[in-house]
């Protein structure tokens, strides 16, 4: 696979898992099973393995999704990140060496790992202030959750108060959760009282936890397992197992489960043991979780963009079961990707009933040779739709499926690049563009949905309603509506579901999105392979929207630049991103959307990182050999003091810290004026 290809396939995997992360996160309705889900981070961290340069705008950096509308948010003092995935046994003992070459241990130093059933509940921090609980909120995207106070005071096993020995501010972090038997419980309720059946215990216990009215939260059986922290000045112990026991001291609930063991051999055992007794549990769990045990070596190891160097979650394999394929539906995403839905017989898996599953793309129709009358194999792993495993047994008189070669929503042609080596691309993608209203009305939904814009009242359907009607057929569109509503005879109040009132919240909502950070205004221009995490290397990088066009325009004006030097030198970016923003910004019609935005909205700055570092703000470069630490443990250093990390050296360099035997960089900061220092004179500098 060359780096065209790689790059297609990428795009395809990075929308599809960020469509399944809102669908999990925010609307407690997965779209796809873990195992499935899993299948897809792992491929696309595949990919980003060979082609180090995708995985500086991959959705893979990404953790969880923004916090909803309908709750106040709260801004987490220490992130709230996801983990890394195990499945084999081959994974742990990787997990392990990756600790010992970051740390510069020899491959037999003894390094103390805890293990412990991993929840499948919703991820919840719980702050105290003077031993008193305070605040409870959820994971949201990370840095930021919604908050739900009034309802976690309604948990009966989690302890509105600490003892005398608890410290005076402490954010204990665990897992909201229901176990099976009160699931089964509500859910005949629900029946008995005509609502909502819940598909499996966690969505029920998310959904239980995220309602307004917290009556009816106090009504539902949630309970909680402690097992981390946040925000925490004063810990009780140097140890990850010290300091759940002095959870558990504090009559916080911990799972009994949790045992420190001292090798891959000992946290495999315990693996095994805990899948032997998952059935007689009476809780769902999905694997086991392994964190390092020393507090300090914790804090070396740092973290990845989205889960931490020194933990790791264990899968349990999937679940299967066996129905029929009753038809294949085609999708046309913003960029034109035609994805195939597997529409199925409804059959209940480990007690979830599914009916849909995504079949990827083409080829993966004709490896797997599913036709629509087909008995297919399925799986899942906790949520509600499957993967589709293979054929069991053929439907009579099939054919094979043959893939559309036209978008079925516009007529145009559907086509797949043709690579160097004589095959075609794995995604067929519609050639209408613009034209083409399921990429237009997808890009719309992209723009206004909770990451980007978040503009409450314009879901996806009301987008549909509106782009159909020719009301908005651009983003500038949307903040234009007030005053042509007001001039037009036909109102948005006298449409079918509309009033004073809902109109009003709209306009409303529209208007409190005119200042939106950087970041997320980046993001919602829908720029190909720039993701949350690079959208925001770029607001901080550039400052402002209007630098940003300017610095990109300069970088177009020719293959070879400063500007586009320096851009691709950043940090997080690399040559196909690099290449993804310029072009953007190189397409008139990109640019007059751009402007027309700036017409109407304002794009706020980023807050700094660590502004009482010394090198916040700077941009530093490290070259040579690293002797008190490696390579990985300065980068995440500089960027927790608030530095930009680039890859190599240009006039916009602050700071090069040279090692033994450093090389181009070191001649190109003397050629440039950039400022050199050593590896001590680093942590002396940042008073380490």
């Amino acid at each position: 696979m060359n780096r065209k290809e790689a790059t297609t396939e990428h795009a395809a995997l990075a929308a599809e898992i960020a469509a399944h992360d809102i669908a999990y996160h925010q609307a407690d309705a997965p779209t796809i099973s873990d195992g499935a889900y899993d299948d897809l981070r792992k491929r696309i961290l595949a990919l980003e393995a060979e082609f180090p340069e995708l995985a500086q705008s991959s959705i893979s950096n990404k953790v969880g999704a923004a916090p909803s509308s309908k709750f106040t948010k709260v801004q987490h003092v220490v992130p709230m990140l996801s983990l890394s995935n195990a499945f084999a046994d081959e994974d742990v003992h990787e997990f392990l060496g990756r600790v010992r070459r970051f740390l510069n241990l020899s491959a037999d130093a003894p390094v103390a790992v805890t293990a412990e059933p991993k929840i499948d509940g919703l991820s919840m921090s719980l702050r105290y202030e003077n031993r008193k609980l305070v605040q409870a909120a959820t994971r949201g995207d990370g840095a930021e959750g919604e908050n739900v106070t009034a309802n976690v005071m309604t948990v009966k096993n989690i302890p509105q108060t600490l003892p005398s020995q608890a410290p005076d501010v402490i954010e204990v972090r665990g897992e909201i959760y229901m176990s099976n038997n009160d699931f089964a419980a509500l859910n005949e309720k629900q029946i008995q009282d005509g609502e909502k059946v819940f598909a499996n215990p966690r969505n029920a216990a998310a959904g239980s936890l995220r309602q307004l009215d917290s009556a009816i939260t106090a009504s539902r059986p949630l309970k909680f397992f402690a097992y981390a922290w946040g925000d925490a000045p004063e810990l009780p112990s140097d140890t990850q197992f010290g300091v759940v026991q002095a959870f558990k001291a504090w009559g916080l609930p911990v799972n009994p489960l949790m045992v420190l063991c001292h090798s891959a051999d000992e946290l495999l055992a315990h693996y095994r043991k805990i899948e032997a007794q998952r059935a007689t549990l009476g809780y769902d769990i999905d694997g086991v979780v392994y964190k390092v045990n020393d507090l300090a070596l914790q804090q070396r190891l740092g973290f990845v963009s989205r889960s931490p160097r020194w933990a790791i979650a264990h899968k349990f394999s999937a679940e299967q079961a066996t129905t029929i394929l009753e038809a294949i539906d085609i999708q046309v995403g913003r960029t034109g990707a035609l994805t195939p839905v597997a529409r199925l017989k409804p059959v209940t898996v480990g007690g979830v009933v599914v009916s849909n599953a995504t079949l990827h793309n083409e080829d993966e129709i004709t490896r797997k040779d599913v036709r629509i009358g087909d008995t297919v194999i399925i799986q899942r792993a906790g949520d509600v739709i499957p993967q589709i495993v293979g054929v069991a047994t053929r439907g009579a008189n099939t054919v094979p499926y043959e893939f559309p070669k036209v978008c079925p929503f516009c007529g145009s042609h559907a086509t797949r690049e043709e690579k160097t080596s004589g095959k075609a691309d794995a995604i067929r993608r519609c050639t209408g563009g613009l034209i083409c209203p399921a990429q237009r009305v997808e890009r719309l939904k992209h723009f206004s949905s909770r990451n980007a814009f978040d503009i409450e009242g314009l879901g996806d359907k009301i987008v549909e309603e509106f782009y159909a009607d020719g009301l908005i057929a651009a983003p500038q569109d949307i903040f234009t509506l007030e005053k042509r509503d007001a001039r037009s005879l036909k109102k948005l109040r006298d449409r079918e579901g509309w009033g004073e009132s809902s109109v009003a919240n709209l306009f409303a909502a529209i208007e409190a999105r005119r200042k939106i950070a950087l970041d997320r205004f980046i993001f919602a221009l829908g720029i190909r392979h720039v993701g949350e995490t690079t959208a925001r290397v770029l607001a901080r990088t550039y400052g402002s929207a209007e630098h940003l066009r300017e610095q990109m325009k300069i970088a177009a004006a020719s293959e070879i630049n400063d500007t586009r030097g320096e851009l691709n030198a950043i940090d997080g970016i690399g040559d196909v991103v690099a290449e993804a923003v310029i072009q953007f910004f190189d397409e008139p019609h990109n640019v007059d959307i751009f402007d027309a935005l700036l017409r109407e909205v304002e794009p706020q700055a980023l807050a700094a990182v660590a502004s009482s570092s010394p090198v916040s703000g700077k941009t530093v470069v490290f070259t040579g050999a690293l002797e008190r630490m490696t390579r990985e443990e300065a980068k995440a250093m500089a960027e927790r003091l608030g530095a930009k990390v680039a890859g190599s050296v240009s006039k916009k360099t602050d700071l090069l810290v040279a090692g033994p035997g450093a090389g181009s960089k070191l001649k190109d900061a003397e050629k440039y004026g950039v400022e050199v220092i050593d590896e001590n004179a680093w942590f002396v500098l940042v008073g380490a």
